[in-house]
């Protein structure tokens, strides 16, 4: 399964991220971004609310349950190793944290999952990447702009490292430029406003133009 989740990863480029979703909507949400061509959903762990974790676990366990591997769903946000094994007992196949924490790391591999942590800076990408991470999530990609990614790469171009923060249809493309190996998307493509009217179709059709723009760029 690592191995699909990693070529899944190089082929399709984007991961939809669910983040704030009331857990009767994704499952709508999984069916809109599904029909727009995402075949990567990530949901994510609230920590404010630890008590909405078990609610969390069973979306994936459900969504995944539903689509069985037309989408791989992976958990975020994700603290700890108790929440990567929460994570994997749900059936998530991929792990994504805000932070590099080795334990997190190291727990996530020894369950045979994709490891994708979160950095900033050229050390933390080190960190993580050393520490068995698969990916590196470089957030918030869209501040820190492209010519940062190119910079960051230039003495670290071995590392697989994803955009996150701040892309869009519009700029996407330019991120797979600099050399990113595929990006995250939040509340540009789950967008929140669009969930509570009922309004699924902008989803997929942000969904489409993602793809499109994301896998332009050879």
């Amino acid at each position: 399964m690592r191995e699909q989740v990693i070529q899944m990863v190089e082929e399709e480029k984007i991961i939809a991220i669910v983040r704030g979703i009331d857990a009767e909507k994704c499952m709508k949400v999984a069916d809109a971004l599904y029909e727009g061509g995402i075949r990567l959903m990530e949901i994510t762990f609230d920590q404010k609310n630890p008590d909405s974790f078990p609610v969390t676990a069973n979306a994936i366990a459900e969504i995944g349950a539903k689509y069985q591997g037309r989408i791989l769903v992976g958990a975020g946000t994700v603290t700890t190793p108790e929440l990567v094994e929460l994570a994997a007992k749900a059936g998530a196949k991929y792990i994504i944290s805000p932070d590099v924490n080795v334990e997190v790391i190291r727990r996530t591999r020894e369950l045979g999952l994709v490891s994708m942590p979160g950095a900033m800076t050229p050390s933390e990408v080190m960190t993580a990447h050393n520490a068995g991470a698969d990916y590196v999530k470089l957030f918030p990609a869209g501040e820190l702009g492209t010519s940062y990614v190119k910079a960051i790469r230039a003495p670290i171009s071995h590392v697989k490292l994803l955009a996150v923060g701040g892309i869009n249809e519009k700029n996407v493309a330019d991120y797979m430029a600099a050399g990113m190996c595929g990006a995250g998307v939040g509340g540009n493509l789950a967008n929140k406003k669009w969930i509570e009217a009922g309004e699924f179709h902008k989803i997929t059709e942000t969904a489409r133009e993602l793809l499109a723009a994301a896998k332009s760029v050879k």
